[in-house]
């Protein structure tokens, strides 16, 4: 008779959905607390663009039934459901360039971006 022992699976602890960086987190709780006072910024994924995808960002009044709450350096941030898979371990940022500012993402399911940079895929 011959037994066999099953050794158990040593689960990998997940990344965050999202994380905010300190310069993200700052201009959020910016516009939190001024013209977007009583909202949450609400971030998704839509198709559009040469690649395929691209962020999808608005303020909405409140959660709808399927957004995943982010919460981080004191801050609520909702995420799209459909747009999770495409989210995980990723680092919403807010830069500010000479012509230009706004909020960028370093996700690392990125597989490319199209030559503007307005849209990704995975």
């Amino acid at each position: 008779m011959s037994t066999t022992t099953a050794t158990p699976r040593i689960r990998r602890e997940l990344p965050p959905l999202m994380t905010l960086s300190d310069s993200a987190a700052e201009r959020l709780r910016g516009l939190y607390d001024k013209g977007e006072a009583g909202k949450l910024l609400r971030i998704g994924v839509k198709t559009k663009g040469c690649s395929g995808m691209a962020y999808d960002l608005s303020f909405v009044e409140e959660p709808g039934p399927g957004d995943e709450r982010v919460n981080d350096k004191g801050l609520t941030i909702l995420v799209d459901r459909k747009a999770t898979l495409h989210l995980i371990g990723t680092v919403m940022d807010y830069e500010v360039k000479p012509m230009s500012a706004g909020f960028v993402f370093v996700n690392p399911n990125e597989k490319g971006r199209c030559g503007c940079g307005e849209s990704f895929h995975v």
